[in-house]
């Protein structure tokens, strides 16, 4: 990895992966198609690019189960307790809305209702993610949705991996779909035969899950355009070398596209992670992966002082970032902008990816700046409710038809001053 120093002011900001001109016209005609043709044409691109011809496109009961019982006894354990963990830390998120009692009997108040149904897109391919189940279908279900639905990419036997159905039992989610790529979010934007629409799609995906779901916002809703994974390691002379290369390799090791930075105020830590990195990556599985992503998007950053340290880290605003430095959780206090933070030696990133309760589903590409993680209010809807007594109408209709006339809306004067008299 590349050390360098930081300078004053330095944007470490990687560039936008907004897709390219073909892999946008690839999408819009799987969504046009799907649209027009239902459930051939999400059979169709299943064929052509997941390399199955798929009998049902949905799992039945009994594959969820025989996919829950070959998993071994002490993950399915181990998946059911990280379930819990979720499930405590985002019972917490919960809202309950309230009414803001006025003078004269009249009220003001918000409505808290969740989403009907959502669909919950989880990642395939090079790798499988029951994780990502838990962390979608979980903070759904605080929120009360009725109807969750999962689709993924199969393998090329047709089945779903053994862990990703087992995570589908434990959570009771029964509608769950053998399609990925671009062609699943159409069927969940739009519907097919078999698929019914639903109100909003979350989940990561490739640059083509990612540009099928910028493509039909508006027709439903979605929870971010997530791109490649991010970890930001803030460290002094007090971290282990051996520790912060495989915290940055953990992210790296996602795809090519991931980004892995190190900003430290130890020159020695900057050169010996450095070593660490090429050490680690020699026998690390997906080395090839991880390679590609430190080659293009690592980097190692030495600062003068903490201050700037932590300046670069909010100019970065990564997706996961790790503190490992002196009075750890005080320098947390200074970050403004981060997806995920993770404070000292035992709270590695992984920790949260699958453990701790928190959800893994974070904002990328510096959008921490305005953006959330997952959570429960991705799943509800808040409505704002007025009741106006006649006393309090009576008050207030002057002030609000001379507003409007203001605004040249006089058919909405109107419509507050028709009010008041007996009518027959």
């Amino acid at each position: 990895m590349k050390i360098t120093k930081l300078a004053k002011g330095i944007s470490l900001k990687r560039p936008l992966e907004r897709g390219n001109e073909e892999q946008l016209q690839v999408v819009r005609e799987v969504l046009d198609s799907v649209r027009a043709n239902g459930d051939i044409a999400v059979r169709t691109y299943t064929e052509k690019w997941d390399g199955f011809v798929p009998g049902n496109l949905r799992v039945t009961q009994a594959e969820i189960e025989a996919g829950a019982k070959a998993l071994d006894a002490q993950l399915y354990a181990d998946l059911k307790e990280a379930a819990d963990n979720i499930r405590l830390y985002h019972e917490q998120q919960k809202r309950t809305g309230y009414r803001l009692d006025l003078a004269n009997g009249s009220w003001l108040g918000q409505r808290i209702t969740a989403l009907d149904a959502v669909g919950l897109y989880v990642p395939g391919g090079t790798a499988a993610y029951p994780s990502s189940v838990l962390m979608n279908v979980v903070p759904a279900q605080v929120a009360g949705v009725e109807r969750i639905v999962i689709t993924s990419p199969a393998n090329r036997d047709g089945k779903l991996p053994d862990g990703v159905l087992a995570a589908a039992h434990i959570l009771g989610v029964q509608e769950v779909y053998k399609i990925g790529g671009a062609q699943a979010i159409a069927a969940l934007a739009y519907g097919t035969e078999t698929i019914a629409a639903v109100d909003k799609i979350t989940g990561p995906g490739n640059i083509f899950v990612a540009l099928a779901k910028r493509e039909v916002f508006g027709e439903v809703a979605i929870d971010m355009i997530a791109g490649p994974s991010e970890i930001a390691v803030l460290a002094d002379e007090t971290a282990y070398a051996d520790e912060v290369a495989a915290d940055l390799l953990s992210q790296a090791e996602h795809d090519r596209m991931a980004c892995a930075i190190l900003v430290t105020t130890s020159e020695k830590l900057a050169e010996q992670v450095a070593a660490e990195v090429e050490k680690q990556l020699s026998t690390l599985p997906r080395e090839e992966l991880a390679r590609a992503s430190i080659d293009n998007f690592g980097a190692i950053y030495v600062a003068e002082t903490m201050s700037d340290a932590v300046e670069a880290i909010n100019t970065l605003a990564p997706e996961h970032l790790e503190i490992l430095t002196k009075n750890a959780e005080a320098v947390a206090e200074q970050v403004r902008h981060a997806g995920g933070i993770f404070i000292g030696r035992y709270s590695s990133e992984p920790v949260g990816d699958y453990f701790a309760g928190t959800n893994h589903v974070l904002p990328t590409n510096s959008t921490a700046r305005f953006a959330s993680g997952l959570n429960v209010d991705d799943f509800i809807k808040k409505s704002s409710v007025v009741y106006y007594s006649e006393k309090t109408w009576a008050e207030n209709a002057p002030k609000i038809a001379r507003l409007a006339r203001m605004e040249g809306l006089e058919g909405h004067a109107r419509a507050v001053e028709s009010r008041g008299w007996e009518k027959e």
